[in-house]
């Protein structure tokens, strides 16, 4: 891991850009150390595009003292394109702009690549964030895409707590491995999600084979999530992670 940039932001929290081989990221880290880490999930639109709401995530889970980081996923940002998920993206757009449903192949096609190569990074990172002074475990992943987080809730033994974002499509195989999680999650909802299936975020949630699971729902779009959910996440990352 190599840091490639740092500045200091409001209430101490220190955002380090950092290059992991060819794989950018940034962490975040309060002015407490050492602390627990949550990894930050994302859609793979690009850490640029993301990075606002990103930051925000941080700076709320820094305040509850947190540490937290991401990385670019496969195929976004300036990494190199995935030639199966760019062909699948178009076969997608064509579905919807056609009205007609999107089949189980597009949606495979669409992320089991991106999961198979996004989750085994997502532990390289891990495994040079853990070795920094200031981090001290334990650890939790929060956000999406949600098959990503799915895969590592059963690989991963160091995440000992998830947050989940549904509200992305979701590969047959994602289903199977949730029978397999065992770990407490907390699962947001947006119940008006204009790209979500309803159902099968409901359905999901079912096969999750957790104990403890938690399911917050509200009212409205993608974009709407209230600030309640953000601080019912924290929350649940205090009690599991503190």
């Amino acid at each position: 891991m190599r840091f490639t940039s740092e500045q200091r932001l409001d209430n101490g929290v220190l955002e380090r850009e950092f290059t992991l081989g060819e794989i950018p990221g940034i962490l975040w880290t309060p002015a407490s150390a050492p602390a627990p880490l949550i990894l930050l999930g994302h859609p793979p639109l690009g850490l640029r595009k993301m990075y606002p709401r990103l930051v925000d995530r941080a700076r709320h889970s820094a305040a509850e003292g947190f540490a937290t980081a991401t990385i670019e996923l496969p195929g976004s940002g300036d990494r190199p394109r995935l030639r199966a998920a760019e062909q699948a993206r178009a076969d997608l757009r064509r579905a919807m702009e056609a009205g007609e449903p999107v089949s189980d192949e597009i949606v495979d096609a669409l992320l089991l690549p991106l999961v198979d190569k996004a989750v085994p990074e997502w532990q390289a990172a891990l495994d040079a964030l853990l070795s920094l002074p200031e981090i001290g475990g334990p650890v939790g992943y929060s956000g999406g895409v949600i098959s990503i987080g799915v895969r590592l809730a059963v690989v991963e033994p160091r995440i000992v707590a998830a947050g989940f974002f549904a509200g992305s499509f979701m590969p047959r195989a994602t289903f199977e491995e949730a029978r397999q999680v065992t770990i407490p999650l907390h699962v947001l909802l947006q119940w008006d999600d204009e790209g979500n299936d309803r159902q099968a975020a409901l359905d999901l949630f079912d096969a999750f084979g957790s104990k403890e699971k938690s399911l917050n729902a509200n009212m409205g779009g993608h974009t709407g999530v209230p600030q309640s959910a953000a601080d019912a996440a924290v929350q649940f990352f205090t009690r599991h992670l503190k």
